[in-house]
């Protein structure tokens, strides 16, 4: 991420991710800046020509309901997985998108760190 858009994004995420146990930032080999518990990638953020995107986990049936709005896509390669990405010709809803990361977050995460997230909220 290296436009002042796709900083910003990145900056919101991080914020979004901060009070959520054991999540590990990495930089993945196509130069992703990837969101992860133990492991597991919940979200995942690029840039494409100065254009930054926004993909996260999410169940099939939140994605079927997503995909019906505006402002969101099927995220390209994995999105038959579930995957959902922000349209990137939209201006993003970061209070939706927060929900949206959390859920995503427990999604990956292993019961422990759900319990111990749904209990402190």
């Amino acid at each position: 991420m290296k436009s002042k858009q796709g900083l910003d994004m990145l900056e919101r995420v991080r914020g979004i991710c901060r009070p959520l146990p054991e999540v590990e930032e990495i930089i993945d080999g196509f130069g992703h800046n990837v969101m992860k518990v133990r492991g597991k990638t919940f979200v995942m953020m690029g840039e494409n020509e100065g254009v930054p995107s926004l993909s996260f986990k999410s169940t099939k049936e939140e994605q079927f309901l997503l995909l019906q709005q505006e402002g969101y896509v099927k995220t390209p390669y994995i999105g038959h997985h579930g995957w959902v990405s922000v349209d990137k010709s939209s201006v993003p809803d970061w209070d939706e998108l927060a929900v949206l990361i959390k859920e995503a977050y427990l999604l990956a995460a292993p019961k422990r760190l759900v319990k111990q997230v749904i209990e402190g909220a």
